[in-house]
């Protein structure tokens, strides 16, 4: 949908649509700030089938409609979500220049809730899809082991992040397979012992793309077809700290975002919440950093020059 270039101003141009950045909206325009939100639609959020662990939702609520829930809720205070890819933010007389698909915003400050987008396992897209909203495959165990208990799980990965997925899911199942995605496991010897005291399987790659088999997802290896109810790929993911960094901000040796305890980055003027942060990749957490997010912009704002109503 085209948008048009706002000559004025704004208070704060919230970058992601997902939770945080919804969230921080809402807050931003409570506090009578002018207020844009943009998305690129990558939401991780929008991919969840059912979260039953995020409060106040006996039952499970679906992803996507927990996000049309909390757009609602932000367009009841005026905030509407605009489709853009933002490509590039600079600086500009002390204030901020965004620029996405050949639209320009200006903005005092700036929220990014950019999120992270896992890599997915090999496999056929619309395979991926449909064993996503089948619980064949599932990417956080915080948000689901439970669902899982005393199932068949397979773990698609190696070396640290493979170990510590497969050993977090062998609370919840004593079938636990890790299976090495490209060639044999990358794990020290004392690791392989600790897995297999755990009762934790170990099966070398290569793993072909995954197969979906009625109520199973299969993952084929040399050593043969291994059929589990669900996956869990252990494969990292990509951290969208990339506008951050282009002007400067810090992030961690894993790309999250650096920032103090009331979510400022390391550049002045720009702020962070949710995944794109170092933290528990929550639903719950990231609204929790975008509150404070929120309201520390306010607070910055003011500091600058009183908040008044109707000067």
């Amino acid at each position: 949908m085209d948008f048009p270039i706002i000559d004025d101003p704004l208070d704060c141009l919230v970058v992601g649509a997902g939770p945080a950045g919804l969230t921080a909206a809402i807050y931003l325009a409570r506090f009578h700030l002018r207020t844009q939100v943009l998305d690129a639609g990558f939401s991780r959020a929008a991919l969840i089938p059912k979260t039953r662990n995020h409060a106040g939702y006996p039952g499970g609520i679906a992803g996507s409609q927990l996000l049309s829930l909390m757009r609602e809720q932000a367009a009841e205070f005026g905030i509407a979500v605009q489709s853009a890819h933002v490509e590039r933010i600079f600086r500009h007389d002390g204030s901020f220049r965004a620029f996405a698909g050949g639209f320009e915003w200006t903005a005092r400050t700036i929220l990014l809730a950019t999120g992270v987008v896992n890599h997915r396992p090999p496999m056929r897209p619309e395979d991926h899809d449909r064993a996503l909203a089948r619980g064949l495959l599932r990417y956080c165990p915080i948000c689901d082991g439970f669902e899982v208990t005393d199932k068949r799980i397979g773990v698609v990965g190696t070396g640290q992040r493979g170990r510590n997925e497969a050993i977090f899911l062998r609370m919840y199942s004593q079938d636990v397979t890790l299976i090495a995605p490209n060639g044999a496991h990358d794990l020290e010897d004392e690791h392989r012992a600790e897995l297999a005291r755990l009762g934790v399987v170990l099966v070398d790659g290569p793993c072909q793309p995954l197969e979906l088999r009625n109520t199973a997802i299969c993952a084929k290896t040399p050593a043969g077809e291994h059929r589990f109810d669900t996956i869990y790929p252990a494969l990292g993911s990509s951290i969208g700290s990339g506008l951050a960094v282009a002007i400067g901000a810090e992030t961690t040796d894993d790309g999250c975002l650096v920032i103090d305890s009331h979510q400022r980055t390391t550049v002045a003027g720009i702020y962070a919440a949710g995944d794109v942060t170092k933290g528990l990749d929550q639903i719950s957490h990231a609204m929790g950093e975008a509150g404070v997010a929120a309201t520390t912009i306010r607070n910055d704002l003011a500091h600058a020059a009183p908040l008044l109503r109707g000067a």
